[in-house]
């Protein structure tokens, strides 16, 4: 499986108690989906069903259109 994510946050981000669920945890967001980054607001349930040796492409904005298999991630310098 391999996803692609548009990130646009340049440094890092200070958590504090605020941050904490009710459980006292804080939980920071790894699959890139995450519209709350850097926390997880559960946006990782909609990789539930990706397949493996399978490239998706998910939108930046969740209204606009559903994830999409690709062939391939293209970066700007190759």
């Amino acid at each position: 499986m391999a996803r692609e994510v548009t990130h646009e946050e340049r440094g890092p981000a200070v958590l504090d108690d605020d941050d904490k669920g009710d459980d006292g945890l804080i939980y920071v967001c790894r699959c890139g989906l995450s519209d709350t980054k850097p926390l997880c607001d559960g946006s990782h349930n909609a990789t539930t069903d990706e397949e493996d040796g399978v490239v998706y492409k998910y939108p930046n904005d969740a209204a606009e259109e559903e994830r999409r298999e690709i062939d391939e991630i293209v970066y700007e310098d190759e």
